[in-house]
């Protein structure tokens, strides 16, 4: 395997570099949720004996089962149901005068497009940034539309693709510090990662933090042995099914409840 493949490859240090994981900083729910369901060896398998089982997509809450090889930056998985946040677009039967028509080629970013059947999905990523579109059939290029998001979704949701479609895109702005949270999910990672090709719990704090550190403050019961162990455990929790509650965040839990808990 070769360039982003490496990250869920079975042997070897691949996951001691940190630079490897930096894109994970900038992932929302379902692109996290990809991340940990690509990494389970049975999805694995399923993926390699998928002309065997075409309906094996529907065990893992996927429409079509996609390439596990594939982190999220170039993976489009298709959730069902869908995402709360993406967002619907249809043909408007009744436009006003002047309205703007869709042009898919204005939308910001680099754009991947997959059919699962029934619409074009389209999710593209600009500046840390993911907006994922639900093209309906009837849809073609210049005409009016409308946009629908699902009520759980955020209030301003649809307006904010609105202005994105019609090219209303402002400046990138230059990324934050990483908060608490996103450095959990790159952490959690990285050591399910590690453990998966047969490290130990030790190690894997290593290369998370530091062989001084490891040397200075590992020991039974210290707090460090801890956080490494929550983390594998989390990591452990996300791949085996908690990884549906980052692509629903209205069940319970959320982003960051049992079996995902912070460490």
């Amino acid at each position: 395997m070769t360039g982003r493949s490496r990250v869920v490859a079975k042997s070897g240090e691949h996951w001691h570099p940190g630079v490897a994981y930096l894109y994970v900083l900038h992932l929302d729910g379902p692109a996290l949720a990809w991340e940990s369901l690509r990494r389970h060896p049975d999805y694995r398998r399923d993926w390699s004996g998928r002309r065997r089982h075409a309906d094996a997509a529907a065990r893992w809450g996927l429409r079509l089962l996609e390439d596990p090889a594939l982190d999220a930056r170039d993976a489009q998985p298709v959730w069902c149901p869908d995402h709360a946040g993406m967002i619907q677009l249809h043909p408007d039967l009744d436009p006003p005068l002047g309205d703007e028509g869709f042009d898919l080629w204005r939308l910001p970013g680099r754009k991947r497009l997959v059919h699962d059947g029934r619409r074009l999905l389209v999710a593209t990523r600009w500046a840390g940034n993911c907006l994922r579109l639900a093209i309906a059939p009837g849809l073609r290029e210049g005409m009016a539309y409308v946009c629908a998001a699902r009520a759980s979704a955020c209030r301003n949701l649809a307006n904010e693709a609105e202005k994105l479609v019609v090219g209303a895109v402002t400046n990138a702005v230059a990324c934050a510090r990483p908060s608490a949270t996103e450095l959990l999910e790159l952490h959690t990672l990285q050591a399910l990662d590690g453990v998966l090709a047969g490290a130990s719990l030790r190690a894997v704090a290593a290369v998370l933090f530091g062989a001084t550190t490891v040397a200075r403050e590992w020991h039974a019961d210290s707090a460090l042995r801890a956080r490494v162990r929550r983390l594998v455990r989390r990591g452990r929790g996300l791949m085996r099914g908690g990884y549906r509650k980052l692509v629903s965040p209205s069940l319970e839990g959320g982003r960051s409840g049992s079996p995902t808990d912070r460490p």
